[in-house]
């Protein structure tokens, strides 16, 4: 809210009974969120007590704002306390122990009442929520101790395990509370009502990006749908919500760091002439996905917003043939252990990789960044039906930058790498080591497939003889693109010579 509600003294009692204002969630993809919403308050000169249960089961409470947005009356919290021990028969148990109650015991057809006394109610508090906090260690200790801690009842003079019946208890106290709860003592410098801004973070709400892929029968102009899923598992609903989503990489300490993103610009619609359900823009480092519209996140609930929706996107198949397999033991080898090893790099991997790429531009009818997710490709088959042809995840994507994605292996080609030859002189510091690759062409029609070499024996080299011509695309690859004919074998041979 932008305003400070001032109502007149003959309505500043209390704000209506019936006013439930629309909170406003911003969500992160790291299963976090920054709940915003109207308090509305009736202040009292001096102190005032409130009571507050419209909170999720995961408030962080040292992330709790509350604050006048106007910024004209300030409001502060002299002591708030945080109850997250909802009425349950184990509690109750536990604030009976000692005492006497009534359980309802089954006694063949009929029911019974029979009083029994407490011994030990076996209730055993905040197992669940004290390892955030505390660590492993307290938290195995606590379920420890649910385990071996039984309620123990004594009737007519004899100890008994476990409950006899179903427990009977007297009226719920004022203090007893149901379901999580925030108490303030606040002071302000004058009395009378306030629409104050209630602001806190919270575990139990994450959301994520889907996308789907579908390439025609013949072709590589695809058609592009991203989703958003979110998921509330806060324990409370949101009603008519304004939701916005933060995609990026947000440093967040588990205990008490406050990242609300307070503070609006105008959102840019995608695809000007039709009004996306989702509009996005940059904020700070990150970016902020806004949806169009208030919508409602019930308890539990999964629910899905199209976000993005795009129609001949020009994607290129590739197939890479990346050779070498190193196997685990090698893990930490330092640079001159792998230079003097001459079983290194030896083993082949026969598969070649089947991998899509496509730049995210508006040339190429897309440009909006692109939140990390999951992307699912099919491909239309010829009865008109399409089918699944495989999946992978993309990271945060800005807009013109160009997406790879592995997507399988091949089936009609395959790959094999050998070494030929190894000469080692470590007096005159050298060493050649000598490649031979065949790849093999199944299809009925030709490929193109990017042979990738690595070279992992040092950091000075250069390839003096090579069957075909190669790029450098880093510091230690190289590779070679090469074109087979069907059913036919290409065979590249190269020679690595290092110095140091």
């Amino acid at each position: 809210m932008r305003y400070l509600a001032c109502l007149i003294a003959a309505c500043a009692v209390s704000f209506a009974a019936d006013e439930k204002p629309s909170p406003s969630l911003t969500i992160y993809n790291q299963d976090f969120a920054v709940v915003r919403q109207e308090m509305p308050l009736d202040l009292k000169a001096g102190t005032t007590s409130v009571r507050v249960t419209d909170i999720t089961m995961h408030l962080e409470p040292d992330s709790v704002i509350l604050r006048d947005p106007a910024g004209k009356r300030p409001v502060q919290v002299l002591e708030q306390n945080y109850r997250a021990d909802p009425v349950s028969e184990a509690l109750l148990l536990s604030l009976y122990e000692g005492k006497t109650i009534d359980f309802l015991i089954p006694r063949g057809e009929k029911q019974e009442v029979v009083p029994g006394k407490i011994i030990r109610s076996g209730y055993v508090p905040h197992s669940s929520m004290a390892m955030n906090r505390y660590g492993q260690q307290y938290y195995q200790a606590q379920a420890y101790a649910q385990v071996s801690e039984q309620p123990i009842i004594e009737i007519e003079g004899k100890v008994r395990f476990g409950l006899p019946g179903t427990p009977i208890f007297p009226a719920l106290t004022d203090d007893t509370i149901l379901k999580p709860t925030l108490q303030w003592l606040l002071t302000s410098d004058k009395p009378g009502p306030l629409r104050a801004e209630f602001s806190y973070i919270t575990g139990g709400l994450t959301w994520e990006a889907d996308y789907n892929i579908v390439a025609p029968e013949k072709g590589d102009a695809v058609d592009l749908v991203g989703w958003i899923t979110m998921d509330n598992q806060s324990g409370k609903a949101f009603e008519d919500a304004r939701i916005k989503l933060m995609a990026g990489d947000v440093n967040k300490i588990q205990q008490g760091q406050m990242y609300a993103a307070m503070g609006a610009a105008e959102a840019v619609v995608i695809n000007g002439k039709m009004g996306m359900p989702v509009t996005e823009k940059a904020f700070d480092e990150y970016h902020l996905y806004t949806l169009a519209r208030p919508t409602t996140l019930h308890d539990r609930e999964t629910k899905q917003v199209e976000f993005v929706r795009a129609a001949n996107v020009l994607t290129k198949q590739l197939y890479i043939y990346d050779g070498v397999k190193i196997d685990a033991r090698y893990n930490g080898w330092n640079w001159e252990t792998i230079r003097n090893n001459a079983e290194y790099g030896t083993e082949s991997n026969p598969k070649i990789w089947v991998m899509r790429e496509f730049a995210n531009s508006e040339a190429n009818h897309l440009g909006m960044p692109l939140p990390k997710g999951r992307v699912r490709f099919y491909r239309r088959n010829d009865d008109g039906q399409i089918e699944f042809t495989g999946e992978n995840v993309i990271d945060h994507t800005p807009r013109d930058e160009t997406l790879r994605i592995y997507t399988g292996n091949a089936f009609d080609l395959t790959g094999e790498r050998r070494r030929t030859d190894f000469k080692l002189d470590t007096r005159g510091q050298k060493l050649d080591e000598t490649f031979e690759i065949k790849v093999r062409n199944h299809k009925k029609v030709p490929v193109e497939v990017r042979v990738v070499e690595h070279l992992y024996r040092w950091v000075n080299w250069d390839v003096p003889t090579h069957s075909d011509s190669f790029k450098k695309t880093d510091s230690k690859t190289i590779e070679f693109p090469v074109t087979i004919a069907p059913d036919e074998e290409k065979i590249i041979t190269y020679t690595a010579h290092y110095t140091w």
